[in-house]
């Protein structure tokens, strides 16, 4: 029998720092037994979303003030790495797992989901496969890209002491969007990267859609996994509302 995991869509796009501290909450409440494994699919709003790297950048105040300049609205996300853009044209996800020793897995985690994401993908026509592409922007070993020439999704990870945060971005459309908002972010951060290398999947699948490849990823988790559809409850939604203002960018 597969493993049970609860699956949400819940967005609260208008509220960032809440959006960011929802999959925190639910990541502490996996960590702690509340919760249930749980994979969170949601629309996001403008977000430029910050790395720790990020935050201790001499630049990171005016890439702040970049991001409000171009109607952004930054956080500093749960997971490291350098600024990545989230718009409501882009799918986050957020996956919560219990697992006693976190560490152990975190290559066998990062290999599992971007193989889901790579079969989504490729369901809907797209020649997607995992690994960096030279000079993309928020470089990472385990993005997911297509014809090994244009990111198009990014991933990181968080630890607790008993669980782990996998979560990312997957870019439908938009790609000109993600470009225009870390040009002066990444000029100030002092970040060197290629626009070109910037993807979305319309590029790769004209007739592609957010709600088209929101279907496609949760059918590849579902061969996988059984989901299992839930709710938010009051606890995590109490619990996030006092999180939110610690994902607010610390600068004087």
């Amino acid at each position: 029998m597969s493993r049970s995991i609860r699956l949400l869509f819940d967005s609260f796009a208008e509220d960032p720092l809440l959006d960011t501290a929802i999959s925190r909450a639910i990541l502490l409440g996996v960590d702690d037994g509340s919760e249930p494994e749980t994979m969170r699919i949601h629309r996001p709003g403008n977000v430029v979303a910050f790395g720790r790297q990020d935050s201790v950048s001499p630049g990171y105040r005016a890439a702040v003030s970049a991001a409000r300049l171009h109607g952004f609205e930054p956080v500093e996300r749960l997971a490291g790495g350098r600024a990545a853009i989230f718009h409501d044209q882009t799918i986050a996800f957020a996956w919560a797992i219990p697992d006693r020793a976190p560490k152990e897995g975190i290559t066998d985690r990062f290999v599992e989901i971007c193989g889901i994401i790579v079969t989504a993908l490729k369901a809907i026509g797209v020649d997607a496969a995992i690994g960096e592409v030279p000079g993309e922007y928020c470089p990472g070993r385990y993005s997911v890209h297509a014809r090994g020439e244009r990111k198009l999704v990014g991933t990181g990870q968080r630890l607790t002491r008993r669980a782990a945060h996998v979560g990312g971005v997957i870019v439908v459309d938009g790609r000109q969007r993600v470009n225009d908002i870390l040009t002066p972010i990444y000029r100030a951060l002092d970040v060197g990267w290629r626009a070109d290398a910037t993807g979305d999947v319309r590029s790769e699948v004209p007739s592609a859609s957010w709600e088209g490849v929101r279907g496609a990823l949760v059918a590849a988790f579902r061969e996988r996994y059984t989901l299992e559809r839930g709710t938010l409850g009051d606890t995590t939604l109490n619990r996030a509302a006092d999180l939110a203002p610690e994902h607010r960018p610390r600068v004087a």
